[in-house]
């Protein structure tokens, strides 16, 4: 047969409470199962256990009686005798008892689920508790963004490589494994593959090297829900030298090469029809760069069936590609890009139109004028003229970086070349170089810088 549950909890300070010790409950229940003629009982007793989580012995063998059918009615003196926490009890009375058609009764509270009263009550109960939940993350949601805002980091989750959280001033610090980013920022730039890259940096995968690449963070950004804040942790890295590793990597997806040996696979275009031309075995010479316009089998690839350029030794084109390349990094200049900080100058003069039209809402505020209107509408076109023209900078700044980051590379070849394997050597060749434009008598490069 069924029992009903007697649940008594005390805990180490209550337990002197007149009303809440043991013996009290226990006399109170005792009388209420007499009343309601409830003859079949058997008392739980946790003493010295708080009511803030579900961690207690006689809670639990209750739990596991009930799923096992055992328990007709759960019976407490009072509802926080069951539980202190709101979400615990509604826990208990939806998920462990409703399930099992265990009536829930309250002696305190004058709650009985058996009846259509207690059920309402229980309903209005789970409305409130569920009301308060949602103000409690919307409350959290907006001061979490707020906090953001102010440069803050939202704190939880996972901590990006590179940074530990500091809670007491909260925001991100360096790390041991902040030199590890910087050179996976490094490499990438230097024109070495991705999974190069991560096997240089020690990282397990290749993966794991992508992800360190694209989080803003080491620029010194925070994204929150999608839009991005000013941080006040550290960056690891300039944000032109982030702008310029993610504008590598689009270039190279974008970039459809094949896995191939040879050095200008999917780079070589014809220069009379402009079609794409392609490596063809020719005896044991060697290879032929042959133009599609030629070829029967791939018709979507045919510019001018009649094109008139001629098959053109490989070799010879990638040695005059090879050739140009190292001429150039021997005459490119060693300095980098060197100009008067006009980025600087421009957020100077944003911030001071900020300030200005601050001010002018604030006088406007305090009495409606229209002299102060017009002069509002002037400095919000200034603002505006200073946005555009430091946006305009920013991407100057990022195009510059990228330039000499290639620079950077080219100026290393000559050394590096003749040691680098062919994987290598096709991955510096495409970082560099848009396409090679051949013709019988001509190698034409356009570079990517």
């Amino acid at each position: 047969m069924k029992k009903a549950a007697l649940y008594i909890r005390v805990s180490t300070d209550a337990q002197r409470e007149e009303g809440y010790s043991i013996d009290a409950q226990k006399e109170m229940l005792s009388a209420f199962c007499v009343t309601k003629k409830i003859e079949n009982y058997e008392f739980f007793i946790d003493g010295g256990y708080t009511g803030s989580n579900l961690d207690r012995p006689e809670m639990q063998r209750l739990i596991k009686e009930v799923s096992e059918n055992k328990i007709s009615a759960v019976i407490v003196y009072k509802l926080d005798r069951l539980s202190r926490s709101q979400k615990d009890t509604l826990y208990l009375i939806e998920e462990v008892l409703n399930p099992k058609g265990v009536d829930f009764i309250s002696m305190n509270e004058s709650m009985d689920t058996s009846t259509p009263l207690g059920r309402l009550m229980l309903g209005i109960l789970s409305a409130f508790a569920q009301l308060e939940r949602e103000n409690i993350k919307e409350r959290t949601r907006m001061g979490m963004k707020e906090r953001v805002k102010e440069g803050y980091w939202p704190g939880g989750g996972r901590i990006p490589y590179g940074y530990d959280y500091d809670s007491e001033k909260g925001i991100l610090v360096p790390n041991k494994d902040a030199d590890t980013v910087r050179l996976i920022y490094s490499l990438y730039l230097d024109g070495y593959p991705m999974y190069k890259v991560a096997k240089m940096a020690g990282l397990k995968y290749e993966r794991l090297a992508v992800q360190i690449l694209k989080r803003k963070s080491n620029a010194g950004f925070i994204t929150y829900n999608g839009e991005e804040y000013k941080g006040r942790h550290e960056p690891l890295v300039s944000e032109e030298t982030y702008n310029a590793a993610i504008k590598m990597m689009e270039e190279r997806s974008n970039k459809k090469f094949t896995d191939s040996e040879y050095l200008l696979s999917g780079m070589v275009y014809c220069g009379v029809c402009g079609a794409k031309m392609r490596y063809q075995k020719w005896g044991k010479r060697g290879c032929k760069l042959c133009c599609y316009s030629l070829e029967k089998n791939k018709p979507y690839l045919v510019k001018d069936e009649n094109c008139t350029n001629e098959k053109i030794w490989a070799d010879e084109v990638e040695a005059a590609v090879t050739e140009d390349l190292l001429g150039l990094s021997y005459e490119i200049s060693s300095g980098e890009f060197s100009e008067p900080d006009i980025k600087s100058v421009l957020e100077t003069k944003k911030e001071q139109c900020e300030k200005k039209l601050k001010r002018l809402y604030k006088l406007f505020a305090e009495g409606e004028d229209d002299t102060l209107l017009s002069a509002i509408n002037e400095a919000k076109g200034e603002l505006k003229k200073a946005e555009e023209a430091l946006n305009s900078e920013k991407a100057k700044l990022i195009e510059q970086t990228h330039i000499n980051e290639k620079r950077k590379s080219l100026k290393t070849l000559p050394d590096t070349w003749q040691y680098m394997t062919n994987s290598e050597k096709r991955n510096i060749v495409r970082s560099l170089i848009d396409k090679v434009t051949v013709t019988k008598d001509s190698v034409k490069i356009d570079y990517l810088f």
